[in-house]
């Protein structure tokens, strides 16, 4: 694509008309990117789903524990400074 951009020059007129070109080259490398594109195998989906899951309930847990802590913590400053 940028070789096209750079052989259409810098004038509006030859960038307008090299534009069909353009086109085609940029939809002749999509084809060529999504030749190279496998689908996963259903034990990848299965095991990458369970590192999400488990990734998932570890940092809830992390945020539940630093959510308890620092709300402990606000309530009891609040009730030494409040008496």
């Amino acid at each position: 694509m940028a070789n096209s951009l750079a052989a259409a020059g810098d004038n509006f007129g030859d960038r307008v008309k090299s534009w069909p070109q353009r086109v085609k080259a940029f939809y002749n490398d999509v084809r060529t990117e999504m030749r190279k594109v496998t689908a996963p195998s259903f034990k990848e989906i299965q095991s990458t789903t369970i590192v999400v899951i488990i990734t998932v309930f570890i940092f809830g847990l992390y945020f539940g524990i630093v959510d308890w802590v620092l709300s402990n913590s606000l309530e009891r400053m609040y009730k030494y400074f409040t008496h």
